[in-house]
């Protein structure tokens, strides 16, 4: 049909931990892919895939160290691009798509204190298990009490940013 098709992957729902953390999640995806699609120019025609791959790869290496290259903006800091560029399209898409200015400052808001905590549950997990054995836990005693505070904690419904650590 001579349109270019993409493909976006989307791993944003099984990435809790908590339902606030799901919720927060889904909104700040659907909402800068609908700011996207409103976009004159789409993405794909202002950065290569080299640097798109480039951005996948860095942020799974190094999480919230990583650098990522945005269009107009180069290399930032993940944090700051989301900060600067990304929540600001999230709370245009989730407008654009008649989200009460509540439910978006609720849950756009957990990814910006998510940034500034720097913490995700990824991060919560490995500064947990340290700690554990920081106060002398084994591995296996360290990951298991994890575990259980993490499940606990998810049931709680708070966001993981907002979690005490070990």
């Amino acid at each position: 049909d001579g349109v270019p098709h993409v493909r976006i992957e989307n791993r944003v729902l099984p990435s809790g931990p908590s339902v606030v953390d799901i919720v927060a999640n889904a909104a700040f995806f659907y909402g800068a892919q609908r700011a996207l699609t409103e976009q004159d120019r789409p993405l794909w025609t202002q950065m290569s895939f080299a640097a798109a791959e480039e951005n996948l790869f860095a942020g799974a290496r190094s999480g919230f160290d990583a650098q990522l290259y945005w269009p107009g903006l180069g290399w930032l800091a993940r944090d700051e691009l989301v900060m600067r560029k990304l929540l600001p399209m999230a709370h245009d898409g989730l407008r654009a798509c008649g989200v009460s200015d509540r439910a978006r400052e609720r849950y756009l808001g957990v990814i910006e204190q998510r940034c500034l905590a720097r913490r995700n549950g990824a991060t919560w997990q490995r500064e947990t298990v340290a700690r554990l054995e920081e106060r002398g836990a084994d591995r296996p005693k360290a990951l298991a009490d994890m575990l259980e505070r993490y499940i606990a904690f998810a049931d709680d419904g708070e966001p993981v940013h907002t979690w005490p650590v070990g």
